[in-house]
């Protein structure tokens, strides 16, 4: 978990600025909610059966268990009801969707974001 931590503060080190909630959210932190994000978008695509996101690996069992895991971590450290934690995620999947509608390469935005957070993810050993 420790390498886990130490990826995920890496990665958000390298987020601008303004992709960071600097009011109350530790660059991990950021990166743990977008990740998840990341994980939730491509997970449901994956149960529409679209091509490009079945080329990730399956992430329905374990988007969600990364999910629980880090908005639990989430709540805990931020003081956040669950209520709060989805206005946090749904804000972070709808910036997703609109920065990905508006890159010029759809999948490389996807891929981009994806990642590490996979990497994130086989590092954690869920």
């Amino acid at each position: 978990m420790k390498r886990l931590a130490l990826i995920l503060t890496a990665l958000a080190l390298a987020l601008p600025a303004a992709a960071q909630d600097a009011t109350s959210m530790t660059p991990e932190q950021t990166m743990q909610l977008r990740c998840a994000a990341a994980f939730a978008i491509v997970a449901g695509d994956q149960a529409r059966g679209d091509p490009a996101a079945l080329a990730y690996p399956a992430l329905a069992a374990r988007g969600r268990e990364y999910f629980v895991q880090v908005g639990a971590q989430l709540m805990d450290a931020l003081h956040l009801t669950p209520a709060q934690l989805s206005e946090r995620v749904q804000a972070e999947v709808a910036v997703q969707r609109r920065t990905k509608a508006a890159a010029a390469d759809p999948k490389a935005y996807t891929d981009g974001v994806l990642q590490p957070c996979l990497a994130g993810l086989e590092a954690s050993g869920l």
